[in-house]
């Protein structure tokens, strides 16, 4: 059995050169090489292409490169954890590709697998489509993306053997198990080496064949950041009513993906014996609520907020590109998630608003294709009165005749054949408040 070369962060670092495309992995801090990637801050190497989910990160990785001018390109799924990202890529300082996360969890996949591309239904009909190839397959329009792969992959593993054989811990496979198969050089940062040997076979996730070079760098606290300690919900009245009404559209059995804001609300509803299973799209089947003993995400794993979080009986642990096929594939029978608008035709905007700081799409176009079903929660207007629930949507689209019911503060909107349609007012509402202040025209059948 060969053994890999055990190294330092400081000479790894060294080992990227001017111009090379680094895969980064971790998803936010979890999983995250912070050592090695803080260690190529302090060089001068620059002309790099980084890709990442969280590119830009605040303080850490990808952030540290792009605030000393290293980078001469970003590609990620989100880049809203930093401003100074945003600013770069609006003001045209930094190259970048915005990508679905999970077309990108795929497209390292591929890249890694020595395929040249793929097809996905992910982003169809929105600007991520635009200037892209794309196909009907079995009456599905479907985008085409290429493979993607680097010259150095950068990831971060919990345990490695000398042999290069890699363990991960919770969620921390996210991209990092992909990223390892798809570059030229890889070199794992992990926090125990043990002895060929020791690691039991059936639970090694990245064989050493494609591992170059090991980093022991135990991983500290302070690493962390804000994904150390659990996170804070606000749960106003309004709120917590439209997290009510979603909980009720959820049967036992059903696999649910909750999104940032007030879906997380529904988590806090469903006990064990609801039969709920709730997926994360980093990585986790089987969500429990967050920890009450303090423990952070050294002690727990993290769901896609970045919030550390219990496991319950059954649940299982996977990389990113596996949780994705899970939503394409059609494994997910409920989504509940966020939105910035809705139309009568059950289209879905909910990731960019024109001049804002955001620029960040996640996971929102896979789950709004992908699940069997579309739950929509927002507020029904915004500060300055304007409705919410229009005729057509006005800011970019996340997917295209998508939603199957809207849950605001006033209503409760269901698409039946097509059409939209009230199907109950939410308390402390009237008919006539919905009627005055929804943009859209709809049915009414309460």
């Amino acid at each position: 059995m060969k053994e890999v070369q055990i190294i330092t962060a400081e000479k790894a670092a060294t080992l990227v050169k001017d111009g090379d495309i680094i895969l980064g992995g971790g998803f936010g801090m979890t999983g995250n090489p912070v050592s090695i990637l803080h260690e190529l801050a302090k060089l001068s190497t620059k002309d790099l292409t980084f890709v990442g989910n969280n590119v830009g990160e605040p303080g850490i990785g990808g952030g540290r490169l792009l605030n000393n001018g290293q980078l001469k390109k970003m590609i990620g799924s989100f880049f809203t954890g930093n401003h100074e990202a945003v600013k770069a890529a609006q003001e045209g300082r930094v190259e970048y590709e915005l990508i679905p996360q999970g077309t990108l969890a795929e497209a390292l996949r591929a890249g890694g697998a020595g395929i040249g591309g793929f097809y996905t239904p992910t982003s169809a009909g929105t600007k991520l489509a635009e200037g892209r190839e794309t196909k009907v397959i079995d009456g599905v329009e479907q985008v085409f993306f290429k493979g993607i792969r680097g010259n150095v992959a950068i990831v971060r593993a919990w345990k490695a053997d000398t042999a290069g054989n890699l363990q991960y811990r919770m969620t921390e496979q996210n991209f990092n198990k992909a990223m390892a198969t798809a570059a030229d050089l890889v070199i794992a940062e992990v926090q125990e080496i043990v002895p060929v040997g020791d690691l039991d076979p059936n639970q090694i996730h990245t064989p050493g064949c494609f591992v170059d070079y090991i980093v022991q760098k135990e991983l500290k606290i302070e690493d962390l950041g804000s994904s150390a300690s659990t996170g804070s919900k606000k749960a106003d009245e309004l709120r917590m009513n439209m997290a009510k009404r979603a909980f009720k559209e959820v049967q036992k059995g059903d696999v649910v993906n909750l999104g940032i804001g007030i879906p997380t609300l529904v988590a806090d509803l469903i006990s064990p014996e609801d039969g709920i299973i709730l997926h994360t799209e980093n990585g986790m089947l089987g969500v429990g609520p967050e920890p009450t003993d303090g423990g952070g995400a050294l002690n727990y794993p993290v769901n896609a907020g970045k919030i550390p979080v219990t496991a319950l009986k059954g649940s299982s642990y996977f990389d990113s590109s596996d949780s994705f096929a899970m939503i394409r594939g059609g494994h997910i029978d409920v989504a509940v998630m966020g939105g910035l608008e809705i139309d009568e035709a059950g289209n879905l905007a909910n990731w960019s608003v024109p001049g804002k700081p955001l620029l960040g799409v996640g996971g929102a176009m896979d789950l709004a294709s992908g699940a069997k079903r579309l739950i929509i929660t927002l507020r029904h207007t915004d500060k300055a009165g304007n409705s919410k629930v229009v005729p057509e949507c006005t800011l970019p689209l996340t997917a295209s005749h998508c939603v199957d019911m809207c849950i605001t503060d006033l209503a409760v909107f269901k698409f039946i054949e097509g059409k939209l349609t009230l199907i109950e007012i939410m308390p402390g509402s009237t008919l006539e408040e919905v009627k005055a202040k929804t943009a859209a025209n709809f049915d009414i059948k309460l």
